[in-house]
């Protein structure tokens, strides 16, 4: 089978967003012919302009399937008549009128849709009542290795006298809302956190990271990391903390739980389901005092998880997942 990815060009990483090229990868191992047409250029219009240059692309590849990613993709598409389109919503197409609207309209052109997550189903204006499923995106296992806990601390360098968090995404980013992690620590050390460029040793090369040092804790943001380096943080920080105020299905949560690492986040998307029930995952509220109280309990926890058993229990490798979106491609 013949599949064109279609999906948003995004500058940090010259390329589209990481887990849908990994997804490609792994419908491409089970035995499919897969490419990619990358949408460029600015604004609601320019997913209407791309429509003629995947009308050529179509001609050169004749695909047996389209699988575009984000509602806006599926725009472009759609307003082609050649070949069958599953289009993915990943939860930013929901977050503005505009952007939901439009999605929402041309995806019931599409023959499937799939969400990454439920409350991004219910969140959509105009949905079909059939030929849809959710399926969150998979986590890659080979490329997150295991790095034993005392191992990984001694190759990051880590203080063993410090307890070590990441922060799920950049302190910047306000949708990640590190001020929530920042004053839930204050209240648990009883110190303000200083923030601190860090060199950290790693595949004998040295990584800078930005850090908040609040004495005997150590908050670090996933920044400019690669999937290599988190991974090995994962392994060896005491902690993962995503207190976002709002998220797709995580795939920083998914890889933290396939690295076995104690996990407190927010009560948001599709976590709640993603975590379970296993010992050293925390939910936690959006106030200060709550989301202390689990950090309390993710820093004595003392142990490593098993998260990665619960993600293969999921059907979230990557694998797995591919072979639901195959069977999907098939039924069209």
């Amino acid at each position: 089978m013949r599949v064109l990815i279609v999906g948003r060009y995004k500058k940090q990483y010259d390329n589209l967003m990481p887990f849908v090229t990994e997804q490609g990868t792994s419908i491409a191992a089970l035995g499919n012919d897969v490419d990619y047409y990358v949408i460029k250029g600015n604004g609601f219009l320019s997913y209407f302009k791309a429509v003629k240059g995947l009308k050529k692309k179509i001609d050169e590849f004749k695909p047996d399937i389209i699988h575009a990613h984000y509602g806006l993709s599926g725009i472009t598409a759609v307003l082609q008549n050649k070949v069958p389109v599953v289009t993915t919503f990943h939860n930013g197409e929901t977050l503005s009128f505009v952007a939901n609207f439009l999605s929402s309209i041309f995806s019931l052109r599409a023959k499937y849709v799939i969400y990454v997550a439920q409350h991004i189903y219910n969140k959509a204006f105009l949905k079909k009542k059939n030929n849809f499923s959710i399926i969150p995106c998979g986590v890659n296992l080979e490329e997150c290795t295991i790095t034993p806990f005392g191992k990984a601390r001694e190759i990051l360098n880590f203080d063993k006298n410090k307890k070590y968090i990441l922060f799920g995404g950049g302190f910047d980013n306000l949708r990640k809302n590190f001020a929530l992690l920042n004053d839930a620590l204050v209240l648990y050390t009883g110190k303000q956190g200083v923030k601190k460029d860090v060199d950290v040793q790693y595949d004998g090369q040295t990584v800078h990271i930005s850090s908040f040092d609040y004495g005997n804790v150590e908050a670090i943001e996933m920044k400019k990391l690669s999937r290599k380096q988190c991974v090995l943080i994962m392994c060896g920080c005491d902690a993962f903390s995503l207190p976002s105020k709002s998220e797709g299905s995580p795939q920083a949560l998914k890889e933290a739980m396939v690295c076995n690492c104690p996990i407190f986040a927010t009560d948001i998307a599709d976590v709640k389901y993603l975590l379970g029930e296993i010992p050293g995952h925390y939910i936690c509220s959006f106030e200060p005092q709550n989301v202390m109280e689990q950090v309390q309990k993710a820093l004595t926890f003392n142990s490593r998880t098993e998260g990665r058993k619960r993600i293969v229990e999921l059907g979230l490798s990557n694998e797995q997942v591919a072979e639901k979106i195959i069977n999907i491609y098939l039924q069209l």
